[in-house]
């Protein structure tokens, strides 16, 4: 069988289409997810120490939601991580619909599956990053007064980010090839358009070849702007 450059060609216009779905489905899911997985990060690291069994006995409302937050976000990341992220999607495509009695298109249902996939694994890679941090940065805070989220977000957070960089990378990869799997739910995102063209013209050499190097480029173009932000960091 000879490989025809020509059927790309023609294929091209989809493709481009279906790659910039699929950027708009990896970006506003690791947008989301990263606010969710820092929260959630920070919450399965710092609440359980904060609210002692002091602190319940002075304010029982304060020292009941800070082990219950624990709890939740603990439940979270444990029920995302244990099962499949297709079986999380259907989920809120086709049962999520019938339980709330709303309707749930397609891209939503990606961008929403995305986030709290990624929120999950990202909230653990806060959480091994805010661990890592030597526990006399946040003591010598707490000397000149600062409060608990100056003493987060000056000092702990910026040592912190510069060790998750790799993990985040890492994720964002995964994150953008997971988006292949939303196939399941008829989104037009790259893989599909790769499988609706080749279902027309049965040349599936060029066509997966073709959508294989789209993913090449997209993940380099994110390994890239990572080792750039990490080369960076290290000269701050």
């Amino acid at each position: 069988m000879d490989f025809d450059f020509s059927v790309i060609q023609d294929a091209l216009p989809s493709l481009l289409a279906g790659t910039w779905v699929t950027i708009k489905i990896t970006f506003w899911g690791l947008f989301g997810g990263v606010l969710l997985g820092a929260i959630t990060g920070v919450i399965r690291t710092y609440i359980p120490s904060l609210f002692s069994a002091e602190a319940i006995r002075r304010n029982l409302i304060t020292g009941i939601l800070g082990p219950l937050l624990s709890l939740v976000a603990q439940i979270y990341v444990l029920v995302v991580r244990g099962t499949p992220i297709v079986v999380q999607v259907m989920f809120i495509y086709f049962a999520l619909p019938l339980l709330m009695d709303v309707r749930v298109d397609g891209m939503s249902a990606a961008i929403a599956t995305l986030i709290i996939n990624s929120g999950a694994y990202i909230a653990e890679i806060v959480r091994g990053a805010l661990q890592s941090v030597p526990k006399g940065l946040f003591e010598a805070g707490q000397s000149m007064g600062l409060s608990f989220y100056r003493i987060l977000l000056k000092i702990i957070w910026p040592v912190a980010f510069r060790r998750m960089i790799p993990a985040l990378g890492n994720q964002c990869i995964i994150s953008l090839k997971d988006s292949s799997l939303f196939i399941v739910i008829g989104v037009a995102e790259l893989t599909r358009q790769g499988q609706e063209i080749m279902a027309a013209n049965f040349r599936a050499v060029e066509i997966w070849g073709a959508v294989a190097v789209i993913y090449l480029i997209l993940n380099g173009l994110i390994a890239l702007v990572l080792k750039i932000m990490e080369h960076r960091m290290r000269n701050v």
